[in-house]
């Protein structure tokens, strides 16, 4: 349904060329928008004109018309004036109506077809036949992006989205819940995924700044036809559940980066607990103290190497030497060997993912 804001300016604009008044109405008589107060209109004149078969009728130098919507009755519209074209401005006023009413129409048939191809609730045949009924180019090069924001149904950071991508009418701008608006993005040819992360960019940057809110954007990969658009937003969702739980520090996500974070979400829980306790027994990382971690966390980012942490940390080598002995003894790993330093990381990185699938069970 069109806005009454939207039909007001619409007729706002015709009166300032045609200088008629224009009042719009709904069936029931109920006063949708008007160039001006001095409409007196019964709404029993209105019923009465809406069931008869006319067109359009003139009654006491009124002229009513009737607006429809794929043959049922919408509005009904009058205008008055002192020009001898009030009857044929009244016609161009219905004609315009009706164009924006189909306009309307495709926009929301548009963003309900996006809405249910992303979430799967689509056959293929279906797809086939909506997209080509709303011109929607079925073979393109698209990806979808998630923006999650920091507050439920932010209306400023939707907006500002659809203004960065509104001049191209190829992409698609929706929301399916509270937190998160989809984007899904048509590419040219010779666009990659430096280019995406580029988007990304623009995105975290403009809603930073006009929108005045956080938020974390994921995107998927890069697909072909768009039966495929499903499979980029499901990667994209992923991306962004994955980034939250081993690369919390990042506000960009992209699920062709997500590396073995992404094969540990996809682990069910006994699994995990069985690993944690072959390799810990009852010692589980999340035991240990605050420097012991910080220890463990920046001879990591140092790539094993002992100096340099060190340096880092402002502490002697024998002193990290010592610090990296005594977490030997208490796990039976050596993290300066490569081997058992990369199954204390993965450790970490399912302790990690443990918690956060705890917590979303209370």
């Amino acid at each position: 349904m069109i806005s009454n804001q939207i039909l007001q300016n619409s007729i706002n604009e015709l009166k300032a060329i045609t200088r008629v008044d224009l009042c719009i109405l709904d069936i029931d008589g109920m006063n949708m928008a008007s160039t001006s107060e001095d409409f007196n209109i019964n709404s029993s004149m209105i019923h009465s004109f809406a069931i008869s078969p006319a067109d359009s009728q003139e009654i006491q130098g009124l002229h009513y018309f009737k607006v429809f919507d794929d043959r049922q009755l919408e509005y009904v519209l009058v205008a008055k004036g002192a020009s001898d074209d009030v009857y044929m401005i009244g016609k161009v006023a219905v004609c315009q109506i009706q164009n924006l009413i189909i306009a309307y129409k495709e926009r929301f048939d548009r963003n309900n077809f996006v809405q249910n191809l992303i979430l799967d609730n689509l056959l293929l045949v279906d797809i086939y036949n909506r997209a080509k009924k709303l011109h929607i180019e079925i073979e393109a090069r698209r990806v979808v992006f998630m923006i999650e924001t920091k507050n439920e149904k932010d209306n400023n950071a939707l907006e500002t989205v659809k203004n960065i991508f509104s001049a191209k009418s190829k992409d698609f701008i929706t929301a399916v819940d509270e937190k998160n608006i989809i984007l899904v993005k048509e590419l040219e040819p010779d666009e990659g995924y430096e280019h995406l992360e580029q988007t990304a960019n623009i995105l975290v940057d403009m809603l930073n700044t006009e929108a005045m809110t956080q938020v974390r954007v994921a995107y998927g990969t890069i697909i072909d036809e768009i039966k495929e658009v499903s499979k980029s937003y499901k990667e994209a969702k992923m991306a962004l559940d994955v980034g939250k739980i081993f690369y919390s520090e990042k506000n960009i996500v992209a699920y062709n980066t997500l590396g073995i974070g992404r094969l540990i979400y996809q682990l069910p829980i006994p699994l995990c607990e069985m690993f944690m306790k072959e390799v810990f027994g009852n010692q589980m990382p999340d035991t240990f103290d605050e420097e012991t971690v910080t220890t463990i966390n920046k001879f990591f980012e140092n790539n094993l190497n002992v100096s340099e942490t060190s340096r880092q940390l402002y502490v002697h080598r024998n002193t990290l030497v010592y610090r990296l002995e005594k977490l030997q003894k208490s796990t039976g790993l050596d993290i300066r060997v490569f081997d058992d330093a990369l199954t204390f990381k993965i450790a970490m990185m399912v302790v990690n993912y443990m918690k956060y699938m705890e917590s979303l069970e209370f």
